[in-house]
């Protein structure tokens, strides 16, 4: 309970710090993490987590049965990173701006078994303009299997992600679980690329 408090109070500090670059005043709830968790695709092992913050999904991921190698946390902050850093060794902790994950992801060595499965994202994407939601996305996509997908949440009324980017990069859009009991309550939204036009292959 002690390391949790801790967490909590290093978060909060930090989003006072710099709201802007902080997404959330509280870290997310376990049963947010449940929800995003749910959506990843069966038989996920390889996982990239965007804005580690304190590590709440960064754990339940780990609770899930993702091995701490298969893991890479990307997070921008250099307090967040040096805490998630020491509280999960055998993680890929990293440090940096999402826009340059591939490159991240290849210096580190988590690309060298091919890309992830899936990506959870606790970035603060529907406060970030078009043009810096499409490089992060494009980024990401960079770093997933072709039916990979990216998890986010947000806490607006509306998708994270702006329509003209979902157009853009040719992805479709599936809205998950409202989770009402966390601070504050939170939407799960999935992304993924449309599969290419004229792709009718039989099912197996």
């Amino acid at each position: 309970m002690k390391r949790a408090r801790h967490g909590v109070f290093t978060f909060f500090w930090q989003w006072l710090k710099n709201p802007l670059r902080t997404a959330a005043v509280m870290p997310s709830s376990s049963e947010l993490a449940y929800a995003m968790i749910a959506e990843l695709p069966e038989g996920t092992r390889r996982v990239i987590e965007l804005g580690g913050g304190t590590g709440a999904i960064t754990r339940e991921l780990l609770a899930a049965g993702i091995q701490a190698k298969q893991l890479l946390v990307l997070e921008l902050n250099e307090e967040l990173h040096a805490h998630l850093h020491a509280r999960f060794p055998g993680v890929h902790v990293v440090l940096g701006d999402a826009r340059s994950l591939p490159e991240l992801a290849s210096e580190c060595g988590f690309l060298d078994e091919g890309p992830a499965d899936a990506i959870v994202s606790g970035l603060g994407l529907l406060t970030m303009p078009p043009v810096l939601q499409r490089e992060i996305l494009t980024a990401a996509f960079d770093c997933l299997r072709p039916d990979g997908v990216l998890v986010q949440f947000t806490y607006g009324p509306s998708a994270p992600v702006a329509e003209s980017v979902v157009k853009q990069l040719v992805l479709d859009v599936h809205r998950g679980d409202f989770v009402l009991r966390n601070m504050p309550p939170a939407t799960v939204y999935v992304y993924s690329r449309k599969p290419p036009q004229g792709d009718h292959r039989a099912p197996d």
